[in-house]
């Protein structure tokens, strides 16, 4: 029993020992978590250690208290939406934190994607503009991009149909760059060059960096030459994290244009015989609009993992209709990225897969440019309730009934996937392989009833109803595999890139259509039932079609990054690219770049002078970029329908030569030259930078004449023609109120470029000194208004010289010879420029204003220096506009002078009459938002937010919104078409909630 009872007291002081050494090996840390701005307590704070083994939450009063490995040298507190803060643990057991909000402080970005890799700003020698996730704007949008409209200088995005949740905006960069080839720059996504810019979730973005410079752009080859936009979508990390956002939108119809009522047209067209009363009365604007358009979007995001794996997941669902009555967009989308790495960090892996699926209703652009000119005494409704038959007008048609009963709907199906392993060698030297995939699908589906009035008026008894299915499949598959290398020796520095890219192109097309089916009810899902295209009297060969093409791009490329004591900075790089696009001859190109930079202010006799001045680089740049963005085949002898051979009765298609083969064809090139500063001043208070730039685009694509014989066609495509752009940027960022409870940022972008059509001809393609374009649809034949000529710029108008009206309401012009005539005595020959489309400054100024925990965003935008053809007065907004169709109220506005022009003898004539200034100046987004940490223990904070876009534009233009008319392209300052998209204010009411 004894020796029993020494077996029990062994064995209680040995757990009493081990419950000692235990309680030994952690301690217990607590204290309060306050927010900076006004001193109140902060609930749900993730306090952990700097091990991440030991972690807790403070309560409703902002306090923890939590057991910690006793050898832990520091805890993190983290909440989103404020700064997180790292403290060192010293011998005391109470640690207090005080937590800024991100907004309280103008943060410097450290790190910038530079293309195939990540450099601190610091260390960037070349034009690249670095905009954060939280920065961009709060638009309820189409695209992501509409997000950055404004923030980077010398980028223009543009949408002229904004409320159109179907449509998309058009970017340019710098300028416009090609006459044939793209315009747009190179997304990059993930790293992913050629990423799918319509599968992004806003809320994803973590940052976007516009590369500008063309060293650094050059990186990217035959894809750079009008830039490179590199988004980079948020990961997961340690911190487990819910998150919500939510918002629904409203559209409404501003600054459109005004026509006449009933009552007005009556007094005023009817009247002075222009027009027919009858006795109906319809506002045909109001009846093809759906205002307000409502949207809804919902996303929630999660977020977590561990210190060797991570996850980052997202799914957003979007709701959205139009401000026309069919426009209509569904859509569902996700995003899963994964990162692990192996115990020794030999091997890390990561894999993203975003999924989206959209179905939509296609709007009828032209219904409202319809609605307009419709005699507004005609009724929607004839007498027997069925819509009315209308034959008058410019379109002849009912835009009511075209709206509800004609479909143009699509399917459209999205897939990203991309996949990469990094090998890290040594602790300075990795490389890493990249399998991507990136895939579209979609299915265009058309369908016109026979109930449709024009058939049903005109008796019809073939092509009544019609249907079309179409299948569209877009493929990129790209592998690339990159090298990594540094090495540090003393005050030398390199970082050395080599990499490998192949990317393979495909393209396939199948349509088929029919008419006159047994029933409308089938829409388009049984084709074979229509008679018309596979009967006798049809035409069976157009029923059906389908096409397949595709191209492959191989590349190698090099970067050397190097710097001396992080002062003198030098980067050089060379990418070797082919393209099956290119002509036989020209298959490989070579890219070239060189940046240099030096920060003055780490020199010991800035520092001494200027101790104010925080960072100080002025740096300069040269590369030479390429444009491949054109069709297959362009080089190659094609092959196509060369009318038909009778034989025997029968008659065959027979096939012959549809385009000369080019075997010199190559891309576009670009050579630029940008150089800039960046500055810091003020105890980082003021940053920005400054650059000019020169890009001079050479061989540029088009068509030109050739002899036949010996070509087969009176056309080749061919490299022919230079261009220059060249302007001045400023971006300048200042925190300039910085308190506890109040603090004022400002953000301002100015962009300045100017342009020059240098030639049209080499030594081999001789073509004309001009090219005329922009040309006007019917009525009348106004022909172009805008000439591309040597020695001018692009946006050019070459019009007749307006000299006033005379007493007979006929528009005056001047000859070549300064007589006056009216304008129906004048030729083409009397033509002059007489103004230009593209702007000259682009600028914005946003404002962020934070109380305490509300904030306030305001956010001006304005575009200077230009014309705009007035395609609207043009066509409706004068008396002498077409009979029986409906006009402007400034048509008969005394104080408007278009309301002079009744003579129909010079209706129709283009002229610089019609020329207004396009400069403008717009409220374009202001934001409110007020943020409210919470002690439950399931949700840790709220944010409310409204926000307002286009609230409101200061403008002399009369044609509505002058932004509604595009300003990219070769043919800025003039909408060629009649259609017309009115301008839409939207708000949107929405909540964020972190779990």
């Amino acid at each position: 029993m004894y020796k029993n009872f020494l077996r029990l007291l062994s064995c209680c002081s040995l757990f009493c020992a081990l419950g000692l050494s235990v309680q030994a090996q952690t301690r217990t840390i607590s204290g309060k978590v306050t927010d900076k701005a006004d001193g109140q307590p902060l609930p749900g704070v993730t306090v952990a250690d700097n091990n991440k083994s030991a972690s807790t939450t403070t309560n409703e009063s902002g306090r923890y208290s939590f057991n910690i490995p006793a050898g832990t040298k520091a805890i993190t507190f983290s909440f989103v939406g404020y700064e997180a803060v790292t403290v060192s643990l010293g011998a005391a057991n109470t640690i207090n934190a005080v937590l800024s909000s991100t907004t309280n402080t103008l943060e410097e970005v450290q790190v910038v994607s530079v293309g195939y890799g990540t450099l601190n700003k610091r260390e960037v020698s070349s034009a690249i503009t670095h905009v954060s996730g939280k920065d961009l704007l709060a638009v309820a949008a189409n695209s992501p991009l509409m997000s950055l409209q404004g923030k980077v200088p010398g980028l223009n995005i543009s949408n002229t149909a904004g409320a159109d949740p179907n449509s998309s905006p058009s970017v340019q960069l710098r300028g416009v760059s090609s006459r044939n080839a793209g315009l747009g720059p190179l997304y990059v996504i993930n790293g992913v060059p050629g990423g799918n810019i319509d599968n992004i979730n806003q809320n994803d973005i973590e940052s976007i960096d516009v590369l500008k410079g063309g060293a650094a752009s050059a990186i990217y080859g035959t894809r750079g030459s009008n830039g490179v936009i590199i988004i980079t979508t948020k990961k997961g990390s340690a911190q487990s994290q819910m998150f919500y956002d939510g918002y629904a939108s409203f559209d409404y119809l501003t600054n459109k244009l005004e026509n006449l009522s009933a009552d007005e047209f009556i007094a005023n067209r009817v009247k002075n015989q222009k027009g027919q009363d009858y006795k109906g009365n319809t506002d045909w604007l109001a009846a093809v609009t759906n205002s307000p358009a409502f949207a809804q979007k919902h996303t929630l995001q999660f977020s977590g993992g561990s210190a060797k794996t991570n996850y980052f997941a997202s799914a957003d669902y979007r709701d959205a209709d139009g401000v026309d009555l069919r426009a209509h967009k569904n859509e569902y989308g996700a995003r899963l990225t994964i990162n692990h790495a192996t115990d020794n960090n030999m091997f890390v892996a990561a894999l993203t897969v975003a999924p989206r699926y959209m179905k939509t209703s296609n709007s009828d652009q032209g219904n409202f440019n319809n609605a307009l000119t419709l005699n507004p005494t005609y009724s929607i409704f004839d007498n027997a309730g069925k819509y009315n038959y209308i034959n008058t007008g410019f379109f002849s048609n009912n835009p009511v009934e075209n709206a509800n009963v004609i479909k143009s709907d699509a399917e459209i199906k999205e897939l990203d996937i991309n996949g990469s392993l990094r090998m890290n060698i040594l602790s300075n030297l990795y490389t890493t392989v990249t399998l991507s995939q990136i895939s579209r699908s979609a299915k265009l589906l058309n369908f016109t009833p026979s109930t449709l009035s024009s058939i049903v008026y005109a008796n019809k008894t073939t092509q009544t109803n019609y249907a079309s299915q179409e299948q569209q499949e877009n493929d990129q598959k790209n592998i690339e595999w990159t090298g990594n290398y540094n090495l540090d020796l003393g005050r030398h520095h390199f970082k050395l890139l080599g990499g490998y890219s192949y990317s393979l192109y495909n393209y396939k097309q199948v349509k088929a259509q029919n008419y006159d089916f047994p029933f409308d009810s089938y829409l388009w899902n049984n084709l074979g039932s229509g008679l018309y295209n596979g009967g006798a009297a049809g035409q069976g060969q157009s029923a059906v079609g389908s096409t397949q093409n595709g191209s492959t791009l191989i590349s190698f490329f090099g970067r050397l990054n190097y710097d001396f004591n992080n002062r003198y900075i030098f980067t050089a790089s060379l990418r070797r690219e082919g393209s099956s696009k290119f002509g036989l001859n020209n298959k490989w190109g070579n890219f070239p770049a060189v940046s240099a930079a030096w920060r003055l202010s780490e020199e010991a006799f800035m520092k001494g002078a200027l101790p104010w001045v925080n960072e100080l680089k002025v740096r300069a740049d040269y590369g030479i970029t390429g444009n491949q963005d054109f069709d297959n085949y362009l080089s190659l002898l094609l092959y196509g329908g060369a009318g038909y051979f009778p034989y025997n009765g029968q008659y065959y298609q027979v096939y012959g030569p549809s385009s000369n083969v080019n075997p010199d064809l190559s891309w576009e090139k670009s050579v630029n030259f940008n150089a800039g500063i960046d500055f810091t001043i003020l105890n980082n208070r003021i940053s920005g930078s400054l650059d000019y730039y020169i890009r001079t685009n050479k061989d540029l694509l088009g068509y030109y004449n050739v002899p036949v014989p010996p070509n087969t066609q009176a056309t080749t495509f061919s490299n022919v023609g230079t261009m220059k752009n060249y302007g001045l940027e400023l971006a300048i960022s200042a925190e300039a109120i910085k308190q506890t409870d109040f603090g004022y940022n400002i953000n301002v972008a100015l962009a300045y470029n100017r342009n020059k059509f240098i030639s049209f001809s080499n030594e081999i393609y001789k073509g004309g000194t001009f090219q005329d374009v922009a040309g006007l649809p019917a009525p009348g034949s106004p022909g172009n208004i805008q000439r591309i000529q040597e020695g001018h710029s692009i946006g050019e108008f070459y019009t007749l010289r307006s000299a006033g009206v005379n007493d007979a309401g006929a528009l005056l012009v001047y000859r070549k010879d300064g007589s006056i005539v009216p304008a129906n005595q004048a030729s083409n020959d009397d033509k002059q420029f007489v103004g230009n489309g593209l702007p000259k400054f682009i600028g914005s100024i946003g404002n962020t204003f934070r109380y305490k925990r509300f904030d306030l965003g305001i956010f001006l935008r304005g575009t200077f220096g230009y014309k705009i053809f007035n395609t609207a007065a043009f066509y409706i907004g004068t008396p002498s506009s077409q009979s029986d169709a409906n006009v402007l109220k400034s048509a008969y506005d005394s104080s408007s002078k278009y309301s002079l022009l009744t003579n129909s003898a010079t209706t129709s004539i283009a002229s610089d009459y019609f020329l207004e200034n396009g400069s403008f100046v717009k409220i374009d987004n202001v934001s409110l938002g007020y943020r409210q940490p919470l002690a439950s223990k399931y949700l840790k904070s709220i944010r409310l937010y409204a926000t307002g876009r286009n609230l409101h534009t200061f403008t002399s233009f009369t044609g509505g919104d002058p932004e509604g008319v595009p300003v990219n392209g070769l043919t800025p300052g003039v909408n060629t078409s009649l259609n017309y998209y009115p301008s839409t204010l939207q708000l949107i009411f929405g909540l964020q909630a972190t779990f």
